[in-house]
């Protein structure tokens, strides 16, 4: 099962542009990246910068509305998160214990929907027969 581990830190919805965190955080989470890698657990991993770097599309009525960074809105943001390949939850849950967090940053843990967890429909049959979505390239 994939599972993402998504970092969302406290204060980060209000930081700079260019903030980065502390280099001894850096060297921590290097560390723990090094041992998710060697037990062949890691697909993927990225740290995000601020929402002051970003921008949120919104759909209100089926429109595309721009809304550049920071959002005042915003009370939990993502700062990175880990894809990792588990058997179970509670094993994601174990990593995520394991990693070296502040007192101010939260990690959540979701599974990744994988094609086996939907009912049979034309669209999916047409996926698990050829890997393609339906209207994809129509």
């Amino acid at each position: 099962m994939r599972f993402m581990m998504l970092v969302i830190p406290k204060g980060y919805e209000t930081a700079a542009p260019g903030t980065l965190p502390d280099p001894d955080a850096i060297a921590k989470m290097q560390e723990y990246n090094e041992s998710l890698q060697k037990a062949g657990v890691l697909l993927a991993l990225d740290g995000l910068h601020p929402p002051s770097m970003g921008a949120r599309v919104t759909y209100a009525g089926g429109k595309p509305t721009v809304h550049d960074g920071p959002f005042a809105e915003a009370k939990e943001v993502l700062g990175g998160y880990w894809m990792i390949q588990v058997r179970s939850l509670a094993e994601a849950v174990e990593w995520a214990r394991r990693a070296p967090m502040g007192d101010n940053e939260i990690i959540e843990i979701r599974q990744v929907q994988e094609i086996e967890d939907f009912e049979p429909s034309e669209a999916i049959d047409r996926y698990r027969k050829t890997g393609e979505q339906v209207g994809k390239g129509q």
